[in-house]
């Protein structure tokens, strides 16, 4: 049953990201995930207060739940929500540069 509840969400998410996000807000949001969640996250994304944010480390994460964290935050951790700072839209970009290892805007 999860596995299903979560192939759905998987196939909303996948049509969100083929939304187009503008090249200057992707260097917007390349910048952030650099030097703020790098902050936590280690500038290599190999972690350090947070969790690794590589390839690696988020296989087998459902990017649905990843989205939510970035929108969300954790409570009770020191991730906190972005979603002040950006649409669900723009999280899907991010957890799509994310889950490819990405370390530059295209």
């Amino acid at each position: 049953m999860t596995g299903i509840i979560l192939a759905a969400l998987g196939a909303l998410w996948s049509g969100t990201v083929c939304a187009e996000i503008p090249a200057s807000r992707q260097a917007e949001l390349m910048h952030l995930l650099v030097q703020d969640c790098g902050s936590c996250h280690g500038l290599t994304r190999k972690g350090g207060l947070g969790p690794a944010l590589t390839r690696e480390a988020l296989d087998g994460k459902a990017p649905v739940m990843l989205r939510e964290v970035i929108l969300h935050g954790r409570p009770g951790t020191p991730m906190p929500p972005w979603k002040s700072f950006m649409s669900a839209q723009e999280a899907d970009w991010l957890v799509q540069v994310l889950i490819e290892g990405r370390a530059d805007a295209r």
